[in-house]
């Protein structure tokens, strides 16, 4: 196991150069800074999307009737492709551009698309009577399953990012080797929960909580005037004044975690990562303004074969806005369509 340094990238595999799949991630000029980055990067256009998705809602908790909203994309014999289903990150939704501009490069490959949104995201509050949170890792699975019993899928890969790269993460730790799974990608997950809340507490990253915070409790408020009878009024919740006090107040009240230390340790895919036996990609920024990753956690990731860790010294939070020309300023995206092409041993997923 080695550490290679070189052009802005950290990697730790094999002793040599850089594969062939990944190239050095260079910012684009006037956007090394990791807050315009990651201000910038969310915003910045990508080629628009002209695709027709087929939406289904899938079942994910029998016990209590939870459903999510997926968006499929199949190329026409589903079986015979890959399958890449696409995880969003905390407040986002399939229709988040990231997940558009990704589900544009895996279509383009030959693979199937599935954009899924997690329980209560992109307008589905009615379809659960639940919240959601980072450690729902069986939901996505329900998702594989689900398609994989409809469409006799033998080949699935998932993508998450930041907090959908958790889940993902975890669900592989979970899973090992198990059929169907056979590749993994990520983009700045958020694998140490604790650490993640925090860091959105200091005083840089405050705006970035509160935009958080905003879209938390506004969901909140729609849940308890669809659900009263199990949400409280959010007058009787108290002053929520970060995420760590909304995960305290709110997700672990609702999801019987003792408090937030106890929901963070639980739903961290931190916990699982070592269990990882799939080809995995980790990609994240040094300069990510709230995501960290605790040294024994990284310990973890370069002690594990199957998992390949990429640090770019710039990006941001799902920034990495680069100097390439065309699309490929999205250096995120196209370096997770080429780790996939090589991990699945194909472009077509055939």
């Amino acid at each position: 196991m080695t550490l290679l340094q070189e052009k802005n990238i950290e990697w730790h595999r094999v002793p040599g150069e850089l594969p062939e799949w990944l190239t050095p991630f260079d910012p684009r000029r006037g956007l090394a800074n990791a807050h315009l980055q990651t201000i910038v990067g969310n915003f910045y256009p990508r080629p628009a999307l002209q695709l027709e998705a087929l939406p289904e809602t899938v079942e994910v908790d029998s016990a209590d009737g939870s459903r999510v909203l997926c968006h499929c994309h199949w190329q026409s014999v589903p079986a015979d492709h890959l399958t890449v289903v696409l995880v969003h990150g905390l407040e986002g939704s399939s229709e988040s551009r990231y997940i558009l501009g990704i589900t544009g490069r895996a279509w383009a490959a030959g693979y199937n698309v599935i954009r899924m949104n997690m329980r209560t995201c992109g307008g589905t509050e009615t379809l659960t009577p639940t919240l959601y949170h980072s450690g729902l890792s069986g939901d996505l699975g329900a998702v594989v399953h689900h398609f994989v019993k409809r469409y006799s899928l033998t080949r699935v890969a998932l993508v998450g990012y930041s907090m959908g790269g958790n889940m993902a993460l975890k669900l592989a730790g979970e899973w090992g080797n198990a059929a169907p799974l056979v590749a993994v990608a990520t983009v700045c997950p958020a694998i140490d929960l604790a650490v993640g809340a925090d860091a959105l507490h200091e005083p840089l990253n405050r705006a970035y909580e509160w935009k958080f915070l905003r879209g938390l409790l506004a969901r909140y408020q729609r849940k308890a005037k669809l659900y009263p009878g199990i949400y409280v009024h959010r007058n009787d919740i108290g002053l929520v004044r970060s995420i760590r006090e909304f995960d305290d107040k709110i997700v672990a009240r609702y999801w019987d975690f003792v408090n937030a230390d106890d929901y963070y340790h639980r739903a961290a895919s931190a916990r699982v990562v070592d269990r990882i036996a799939v080809p995995t990609l980790i990609l994240r920024a040094q300069d990510d303004p709230f995501i960290r990753l605790l040294e024994e956690t990284r310990a973890k990731l370069h002690a594990n074969p199957s998992v390949t860790l990429v640090e770019s010294r710039n990006g941001g939070h799902c920034g990495f806005l680069s100097n390439d020309s065309g699309n490929d300023i999205h250096w995120a995206e196209a370096m997770v369509m080429r780790f996939l092409t090589v991990a699945t041993d194909g472009s077509d997923g055939s």
